[in-house]
């Protein structure tokens, strides 16, 4: 059985800080751990930097590959590819990248759209040790047609910088995201003062447990959860 994992961890404008920490609270947990950081955790929205963090990005991934022991992480990273960059939801685990996915819904408040390119792709379900993942990446989690592309996930992830004056919604939508699916949904704010600093990890009956001030929110996967809800209320998700 996994252990579900949220972070809740403050980015500073040290990159080389920001990895430290990272990888302090990734050594502290199981080796069965499926760990979520929160958007951009390593290097946050550096838009005067983005060529640097681009480049610490290429950095990072190698040295978190290199610690994960068995542990799967859940990331996303400013990427640079043909000249243009992206915010890259990344999977690591057993040594190398194995699902990539772009932010497809960019936030025009936060000027994403100055700076990132939005990727055509939408959320796609993958399979990772006979587990059906998804991600949304904060914004996308309005969108309710995304809700519909990853009916028959067992998890969904959202990595987020949710802004702070809209924290109940974060709330809402994350626990909204867990019943509609009927699965568990863990979700990883940042806890820098402009954010929500919400993550929670939901599951797929709704119950929903926040870090609060804690750095670390951890809970058990358990498959026969979702089978139990989905049987309970059948919905047609399978």
């Amino acid at each position: 059985m996994n252990t579900l994992v949220s972070l809740r961890i403050k980015t500073t404008q040290n990159y080389q800080k920001n990895l430290s920490n990272l990888t302090k609270q990734i050594k502290k947990n199981k080796n069965d751990s499926i760990i979520l950081a929160s958007e951009v955790f390593l290097t946050g929205f550096d838009y005067e930097n983005f060529e640097s963090a681009a480049s610490f990005s290429k950095e990072a991934t190698q040295k978190l590959l290199d610690v994960l022991d068995g542990r799967v992480l859940i990331i996303t990273m400013i990427v640079k590819k043909s000249n243009a960059f992206y915010n890259e939801a990344r999977v690591l685990y057993d040594n190398k990248i194995v699902y990539t996915q772009s932010k497809n819904k960019l936030f025009t408040i936060g000027d994403e759209t100055k700076f990132f390119t939005s990727h055509p792709n939408k959320p796609l379900i993958f399979e990772l040790n006979g587990v059906k993942f998804g991600i949304l990446i904060c914004f996308e989690l309005r969108f309710k047609e995304y809700y519909n592309l990853l009916e028959g996930c067992d998890i969904i992830f959202v990595p987020a910088m949710w802004g702070k004056i809209r924290s109940a919604n974060f709330e809402t939508l994350t626990r909204s995201l867990a019943v509609l699916n009927q699965c568990y949904v863990v979700a990883s704010d940042s806890s820098n003062a402009d954010c929500s600093g919400r993550s929670n990890i939901t599951t797929p009956f709704g119950e929903q447990s926040f870090n609060r001030n804690k750095l670390c929110l951890k809970i058990e996967y358990n498959k026969k959860l979702i089978n139990k809800m989905r049987r309970y209320l059948n919905i047609g998700i399978k």
